[in-house]
């Protein structure tokens, strides 16, 4: 039975397994990458020397690593065609169960076990990484591209450490669309509240506010301080002609992977604040995919340089005209001017990562389960962050926030509507140039497409 299976961990990166997939017993993250790498026949390569180590923390910074050790340890590319086990397998497996079993009932070995399989957050907090999860930040002006900022992204870094994979595939036949009133999206009194539960205490205010401030510091592709000593390098204008000869599918594709890294950035972002791994699998995945682009632009006034109307993209700061092969001016100046009033609330660190925090964990998205709980949460980050601008003298930019919230949303509309036209005037174009989780998250893939693995 699964619930036998589950006692022992996946035996490619060690995290609790769900069960037995393609002949060996892995977690969700690990079936998932399996499936994904024999059903779209993707050749990945290695950069260091092939012997990448693979766990929970490492499992997404080398795919021709994690692949090789999935191989190595059993996992049949035939089980992902036809399904099926041998009675041989079966039989070692329900072996290697008992044998785990046993030596769990050994004193001090089902202490151990639970702690090393218990969920990152639990009542005490969330674990804390055993080392830092964001080891290979590139230096300036190396690595990724990322909308608003460039570096290694959370899915090369490592995941937060017990936490299974989100398949956003659970959504894909839900049509998520904003709730237009976010013009009552600052502090409407919660479920909660209304049922008589007590406001935080400012010393619970304090907390929340420490957990969202330091997980969008660590979440962030480039710190600010950074980011400040780059405003000198902008591209010539030779470099952007260049890019405006590009071809549309091209601006397409690099625009999509940028974005892409971002929202893995605020995936990671999302997970490290307390209480989302505790709403249902259902409502994090709403949350997600319904948010995780508008907090992509909230933190792209991180990387933006008002004085000269430019954004840092792949290396260099760059104006909206550099964007021009998209076909999309219009959207890109409506970007670069929200940008630009962003800018203009002179937001601090603190009052930005809260902000993003509540634009995200928002109680008004369509198809929640436990809509109540994500009020609650809500409600607490917005607390705080009124107790934060209350205390920096900023009280008169609470008022214009729930502007900036449906300016978002019509923005992500906006991409939703450009991508759509772009898909049916490049139908094939667009299948195959544009990341997976792009595809997922903007519901362009079949209802046979693969689930999101964090």
């Amino acid at each position: 039975p699964a619930a036998q299976i589950e006692i022992i961990p996946c035996k490619i990166c060690g995290d609790k397994s769900s069960g037995i997939h393609y002949g060996v017993i892995t977690c969700e993250g690990c079936k998932g990458f399996f499936r994904r790498s024999q059903q779209n026949s993707i050749t990945y390569t290695c950069s260091r020397q092939q012997n990448c180590p693979i766990d929970r923390a490492s499992r997404n910074r080398c795919q021709h690593c994690r692949l090789h050790k999935c191989l190595e340890l059993g996992m049949s590319r035939d089980a992902v065609k036809f399904g099926r086990m041998s009675k041989k397998q079966r039989d070692s497996l329900h072996a290697e169960v008992q044998k785990h079993r046993m030596q769990q009932q050994q004193p001090g070995k089902a202490e151990a076990a639970v702690q090393a399989y218990a969920p990152a957050a639990s009542a005490q907090g969330p674990a804390k990484p055993a080392q830092d999860p964001f080891p290979t930040r590139h230096s300036p002006g190396t690595g990724k591209p990322g909308l608003g900022g460039q570096g290694c992204c959370p899915a090369e870094a490592g995941s937060s450490p017990g936490q299974q994979g989100l398949q956003l595939s659970d959504m894909k036949h839900r049509p998520l669309a904003p709730n237009p009133g976010a013009g009552d999206f600052i502090l409407r009194p919660s479920f909660a509240r209304l049922h008589g539960s007590a406001p935080p205490s400012g010393t619970q205010l304090d907390h929340v506010i420490q957990n969202i401030v330091k997980s969008h510091r660590e979440t962030c592709q480039f710190l600010p301080e950074q980011l400040q000593t780059l405003r000198w390098k902008i591209f010539s204008q030779t470099e952007v002609e260049a890019y405006q000869r590009k071809s549309t599918e091209e601006m397409w594709q690099k625009c999509a992977h940028s974005i892409t890294d971002a929202i893995q950035y605020v995936v990671e972002f999302a997970k490290r604040i307390e209480g989302f791994m505790e709403l249902c699998q259902n409502d994090q995945i709403v949350l997600l995919k319904a948010g995780s682009l508008e907090v992509v632009l909230l933190r792209m006034c991180q990387a933006f340089n008002p004085g000269n109307n430019t954004v840092f993209f792949e290396g260099k700061y760059a104006g909206p005209e550099l964007f021009h092969a998209l076909g999309c001016e219009d959207l890109t100046s409506s970007v670069f001017e929200f940008s630009h009033g962003m800018c203009s609330l002179r937001l601090s660190e603190p009052e930005l990562a809260l902000f993003s925090a509540m634009v995200l964990i928002s109680s008004d998205r369509m198809w929640l389960q436990e809509r109540y709980k994500v009020e609650k949460l809500q409600t607490d980050i917005q607390l705080a962050l009124k107790h934060v601008l209350q205390r920096n003298r900023h009280d008169t930019v609470l008022a214009k926030l729930p502007l900036k919230v449906m300016s978002l949303r019509s923005l992500c509309g906006r991409h939703a509507e450009k991508l759509r036209i772009f898909c049916l005037t490049h139908p094939l174009v667009a299948h195959s140039i544009f990341p997976p989780l792009y595809k997922e998250l903007f519901t362009l893939e079949s209802e046979h497409s693969a689930p999101f693995d964090l």
